[in-house]
Order: structure tokens, then sequence, then C-alpha cells
């Protein structure tokens, strides 16, 4: 018998994780469909594989990766289901849309790498060019077809569908709708098949079966082994060109930019919610793609202090939630600053002074700076600031004022001012004077610049 542990959650493995969520896709009738296809695409690419290896072609090689893609269209389908049936959880709380996004993301790349390595295969077959073989080039290039057009045209791929609409036009979409505006001008029937914009997976199928029946007719006619590595080439660049804008689409969502396509309608929305009554400031505005035609923001909305917040919150939300489907206002009232009286704490010393208010000012230099005769630094050690005329330095003394104002009762002042004999008593009417009587300044040891020098004589 084992020892049971009370209240220990099980931690399950990553390979665990995976089954259990395969599963729970699998449960859905839904994904039963893109699982058969799956496995007739592995299939497929087995054949393919062992064609290519058999014809020696890289253009079949190249084409078979079109078919990989396609697997990997696949999955990204099954990913949009398993999107579908999760929840938002605390950790993922704008939800799980942004999974289908990276997948879309990650096949696009995959297959741009793919063509890569097929244009590194054909430089280096253009120094030393094989002999091909034929006998299966035409039937491998036939499967491949049927195989891809059947499998885009079957399953509806949600997350593929929405990036090659939304995606810019690849080169190969510009120039078959230039081709295909001349034809309609000469027969304007097939305007209603050639006019619209044309489906890129499919577009790109049919380009690249085209490009291998030219080889195959090439290579029986002539002996003409270089048109395979040609039609590599072209059929990679294809690759290339297809996928990158939609790589470049899906990365922008994943970086969390706002669509070019509805800057203006929120820029339209934003000032219709300045206009509201109470608002008085739209600020820290951010606005994202969440997913494929999923837009989420934030902002923050400053009202009056005598605004209704359900009411404002209820009026920007409806405003906003047509466009942004993922929404958070933040309100906050207005809080203008009102000056304030501090309280700060009197000391014991300052109740104990007479009437007079004291303006402290900095601290004097040395004694041994100072000189007697001109009370100025004997040897300056820089020079004066620049535009400083009559300015108040470092050298001048604390200014005593003479409070005249009448204290309130209760804090042990005297009322009324000091005659003017008790101030001379005092030392207070010369500055300088009489700093250690009665109370401290800070400047006790400072010499006296005003009344008697050290020989006792009056200074002028």
């Amino acid at each position: 018998k084992g020892t049971i542990h009370l209240f220990r959650k099980s931690q399950r493995s990553l390979v665990g994780k995976l089954t259990h969520e395969f599963r729970l896709v699998a449960a859905d009738r839904r994904s039963w469909k893109i699982l058969l296809f799956g496995a007739i695409n592995l299939i497929c690419i087995g054949f393919l594989l062992m064609w290519c290896s058999s014809t020696n072609s890289i253009a079949l090689t190249a084409y078979t990766y079109l078919t990989i893609f396609d697997l990997f269209s696949l999955v990204t389908c099954l990913i949009s289901y398993w999107v579908m049936m999760k929840k938002p959880s605390p950790v993922y709380s704008f939800g799980f849309e942004r999974f289908e996004v990276l997948a879309v993301f990650a096949s696009t790349v995959l297959a741009q790498l793919g063509a890569l390595f097929i244009l590194k295969e054909s430089v280096e077959r253009f120094l030393e060019q094989p002999e091909i073989h034929t006998g299966r080039l035409l039937v491998g290039t036939f499967v491949a077809l049927f195989f891809n057009l059947f499998t885009m045209l079957s399953i509806k791929n949600k997350p593929f569908a929405y990036v090659s609409e939304a995606a810019s036009t690849s080169w190969l979409q510009e120039h078959v709708a230039d081709l295909s505006r001349s034809i309609c001008g000469i027969i304007p029937g097939l305007s209603s098949i050639f006019l619209p914009r044309m489906n890129p997976f499919v577009l790109i199928d049919i380009a690249g079966a085209l490009a291998l029946c030219i080889t195959y007719m090439l290579i029986e006619i002539n002996n003409y082994f270089a048109v395979d590595t040609a039609s590599a080439i072209a059929i990679a660049l294809m690759t290339f060109g297809t996928m990158y804008p939609m790589s470049v689409y899906s990365g922008k969502v994943l970086l969390q930019t706002t669509p070019p396509h509805v800057i203006g309608q929120l820029d339209k929305l934003l000032r219709e919610v300045s206009t509201l009554d109470g608002v008085l400031e739209v600020r820290n505005e951010h606005f994202w793609t969440l997913g494929f035609g999923t837009l989420a923001g934030s902002v923050h909305v400053r009202i009056r202090r005598d605004a209704n917040e359900q009411m404002v919150l209820a009026h920007v939300t409806n405003r906003l939630y047509t466009l942004v489907s993922t929404l958070t206002v933040q309100i906050f009232k207005d809080d203008w600053i009102r000056p304030t009286l501090s309280s700060v704490p009197i000391a014991n010393n300052i109740l104990n002074l007479s009437d007079h208010h004291i303006i402290p000012m900095p601290s004097l230099k040395a004694a041994d700076n100072l000189n007697p005769v001109t009370s100025t630094p004997a040897k300056p050690s820089s020079p004066p600031p620049e535009f400083s005329f009559n300015t108040p330095g470092k050298n001048v003394s604390p200014v005593i004022l003479l409070n005249t104002q009448t204290k309130p009762y209760g804090l042990g002042f005297n009322h009324g001012s000091a005659p003017y004999s008790s101030v001379l008593n005092q030392g207070l009417g010369i500055p300088g004077m009489g700093a250690a009587q009665g109370f401290r300044t800070g400047f006790a040891n400072v010499p006296s610049r005003y009344g008697t020098n050290a020989r006792g004589q009056p200074r002028p």
C-alpha cells in the first residue's frame, strides 16, 4: 500500500497535455474529416518523395513541398477548432485566438524556408546538371495537383481563408489579374470567373503543375535537363512570393499592431466619444488585433465630477463596441488641485522668540577668507558668474524684519510692536550685532561687518 498524499496536485507532462487536448479536438465530429485528409496527405507525401528520388527531379521536389504545406494548413484548421472549444482562462484572459495566428505564421515561414532550400539546391545543380528520368514525373505532378486542389476546396480553413483575403496581393496574383483583364476584354463572359481575386493557393498549385508539364515535354523532346532546375526555381519563387504577404500580415497581428484599414474608423469613433455629455478627455487609447477578425483595445476616459460614471461607461462602450469586440474602458473623474495649508509642527525654541521674523540665508564662508575692510573674499576661487548684476550672493547677512502685526492669543507671545529702544538694547537695530543675545541666528561666529573694526575705530 502506497502513501496517500492529501491535497497534492497531479502534474502532467507535456506529452500528456498534448494528448488530452488532442482528445478534446477529436471528440468533435467536424475534426474527423480533417484527420482523414491528414492521413491521406501523409501517404501522398510518402509516395511523392519516393518518386522525387527515382526521377531525380528537383522541380517535383519543390512541388511536393506544397503538399507538405497542405499538411500544415490541416494542422492549422485543427488548431482553429480547438480555439473555438476553449474558453478564456486566468492565464489567457483574451482567449486562445492567437494560437491560430501563430500557426499561420509558422506554416508560411516554413514554406518560405523550403523555397530557399530549393533555390540553394538549384544553384548547385546549375554547376553540375544530373540526368532526369521522366517515367513518373508526370504521374507525380497530377497526383499532387489533384490532392492539393481537393484539399483546398473540400476543407474550409478559416484562418488561411481570412489571411488570403486580408493580406496584400502577391506578384503572381497581380500578373494573373492583368492577364485576366486582357482576356475579359476580349471575352466579356469570363469576367465572373477571372476578374475576382483568385485564391493564391489554387493559383500556385495550377502554376506549379503547368511548369512541371512544360518540363516533362522539353525533356522528352530535346533531353533538355536544365529546364527541370529552371522550373524548380520558378516554383520556389512563386511559393516565396505567395507566402511572404501572409507572413507579414500574421506577423503584424502577433506584434499587436493596429490594422491600417480600421485606423480611420477608430479616429471617427474616438471623436464621437470625446463629444459625449460629461466626457472631458479620451487618452491612453490602444487598439490591436487580437486574432483574425477580432480587435481588442483599452482606453481611459476622464469625466466631470458631477457626471454619472455608469451612464458614460455605457455610452462609450456602445460607441466603440461596433468595431472593438474586446474592450476595456477605465473611467475616472476630474480632480483639480486645490491649494492646501501645510500643517507643520512648530519647534519649541520658535515659540520663545521675540516679535521678529527671521529670513534664513545661506551660510557665509570661513572668516579667514574675508577681508575686514571690504567684507569680500580676498582671493576668489572662481570668477563671478555672468549676468549677475546686484543679485543677492552668498555673503549677504540675514535680514531681520520687525513684525508689527498682532499675534493670536493663546500661544504665549507678547502683543504689539516692541519699542525702538528695546530693539537697540538687544542689538537688533544694527545687522550683525547681538547675534548671541536673546536668540540664535546661526551666525554667532561671524565677525561684525558694520560698527567698529578690530582696532575700535568706526568704519566709514
